[in-house]
C-alpha cells in the first residue's frame, strides 16, 4: 500500500510540476506578444503577419536565436537596435511567441 501511495503521489508532483510549466511557458508567451505589438508590429505586421516589406519573423528556426538575438540587440539594415529598451525577459518572451507561431516548429 505504501509504494502506491507514493507512486500515486509522485505522480500528483509531476502533474502539477507539468501544469507549473506550461502555465509559466504561456506567461512568457503572452509576456512576448505584448513585446512583439508594442515594439515590433509596425513594421514586422500584426499577429507575426508580415506584409513582405521586412523580413517574415515565422520564418526564424529554432537554430537561429544567436541571429534573432543579435539584429534585435543591435539592429538590421532598417531595423534599429534594441538593446538598453528590451529587458531580458522581453526579449526571451519575444523569442518565445515567435517560435510558438513558427512556421518550422
Amino acid at each position: 500500500m505504501r509504494s502506491h501511495l507514493t507512486a500515486a503521489a509522485l505522480a500528483a508532483a509531476l502533474l502539477a510540476t507539468a501544469t507549473a510549466a506550461r502555465s509559466d511557458d504561456a506567461a512568457v508567451i503572452a509576456l512576448g506578444e505584448e513585446t512583439f505589438n508594442t515594439y515590433c508590429s509596425t513594421c514586422h505586421g500584426n499577429n507575426l503577419e508580415s506584409t513582405g516589406q521586412t523580413f517574415d519573423l515565422r520564418k526564424l528556426k529554432a537554430t537561429e536565436r544567436a541571429r534573432f538575438q543579435n539584429s534585435v540587440t543591435n539592429g538590421k539594415n532598417q531595423m534599429p537596435p534594441w538593446k538598453g529598451v528590451l529587458s531580458d525577459a522581453e526579449m526571451e518572451g519575444l523569442w518565445r511567441y515567435i517560435r510558438a507561431n513558427a512556421n518550422e516548429k
